[in-house]
């Protein structure tokens, strides 16, 4: 059913409020119905966190200018779970809510593969992007990748053709690097799209580029790494695309180039082989089958019940659970011997409280 522009207004204006990630707005929507109710509960779920002042809840007025910002823009709001949302993303743990989308939707709807790399790439993996990039565009296949120089610049640029999707880690009207500019507005113009899990006016920050990985990598099926050092980004995307279920590819190079000892790295590590396009294609084509039947399964997040409050005594224990190494929410309801449905909520009142955080794989820490 097509969200209300209430409802719409009420979304954006909880994923912008104070300690509301991804895996908080899916946990409020589920607990709630609705994020005009959620956005009702939000002080007093913060207070029984812990948290001794009001929490900040982004105001009408800002999210209504977001809003016409966007449309002024030639973009728009895309919400997890309407259609068009892509699906390999809404499956992944951690999707964003809401993703703001500017060009051709349709992008996103076909299977995709993220190739990534070397910002000071060489010519040869120059070479090898656009290759992999442009026979991976022809056999139906969308390339995504982060819009930075070297690798992600030769991917996006061969791919043109066939539609290409460009993750931005800031707004969208913050491109980095600025010299690609020309480059987002040809992939708008030539059929693809540019996506961002950032409002307008977002400038990106070193943290933020993790995150923007997370997206290139869940929008795809596969990672294909080209060129890479031991201390690139792109082996971020490698470890997130392990993390997801995703293929991990990477090129072989030599053991005298430093670009190469990334990649050459992860191949030691269990990644695939990739030295031609058929690679990749041979080991796709049934996931990307099976992928155009995910929506049924895919638009519904798992149930979190949390129909219970904590009392005192097992919130005391469930604190105590925590620590500041990552944990399991299962060894904490295990550990703490409290019901996982009251477990969920009161975790969910730290959060808000910004006492907790999560990490990928449901894992959580008290922060200090």
């Amino acid at each position: 059913m097509p969200l209300s522009g209430a409802e719409r207004l009420a979304r954006l204006r909880l994923i912008r409020s104070e300690n509301v990630g991804p895996a908080t707005f899916h946990a409020l929507l589920k607990r709630f119905g609705t994020a005009s109710d959620a956005l009702l509960h939000l002080p007093d779920l913060a207070a029984k966190g812990g948290t001794r002042r009001r929490i900040t809840i982004c105001p009408s007025e800002a999210a209504e200018a977001e809003l016409t910002r966007l449309e002024r823009f030639g973009a728009r709001l895309l919400c997890h779970d309407e259609p068009g949302y892509p699906q390999a993303l809404r499956a992944a743990d951690g999707a964003p809510p809401l993703l703001s989308v500017m060009g051709e939707p349709a992008c996103l709807t076909k299977p995709g593969v993220a190739i990534v790399g070397s910002r000071n790439a060489s010519a040869a993996g120059h070479r090898l992007a656009r290759m992999f990039a442009g026979e991976l565009g022809a056999a139906g296949y969308v390339v995504v990748s982060g819009l930075a120089r070297g690798i992600d610049t030769a991917a996006h640029e061969a791919a043109l053709g066939s539609g290409t999707v460009g993750v931005f880690a800031g707004g969208l009207d913050r491109p980095y690097p600025p010299q690609n500019k020309p480059l987002m507005r040809r992939i708008v113009d030539e059929g693809g799209c540019l996506v961002t899990e950032m409002p307008f006016g977002w400038e990106p920050r070193a943290v933020d580029f993790p995150r923007r990985n997370r997206i290139v990598v869940g929008l795809s099926l596969a990672v294909l790494v080209v060129e890479a050092s031991l201390r690139s980004g792109s082996l971020i995307s490698a470890r997130l695309g392990g993390e997801l279920g995703r293929l991990v590819f990477a090129v072989p190079g030599s053991p005298l180039e430093a670009r190469s000892a990334g990649t050459n790295a992860l191949l030691k590590d269990g990644a695939h082989l990739a030295t031609e396009t058929a690679d990749l294609i041979q080991a796709l084509d049934p996931m990307a089958h099976r992928a155009r039947s995910v929506a049924a399964t895919a638009a519904d997040l798992p149930a979190l019940e949390m129909d219970r409050e904590a009392d005192a005594g097992e919130r005391e224990r469930i604190i105590r659970a925590l620590g500041v190494a990552p944990v399991s929410i299962e060894d904490v309801a295990a550990h703490s011997g409290v019901a996982p449905s009251a477990v969920h909520l009161t975790l969910l009142e730290l959060e808000l409280a910004g006492r907790l955080e999560r990490q990928p794989g449901g894992r959580v820490l008290l922060l200090p």
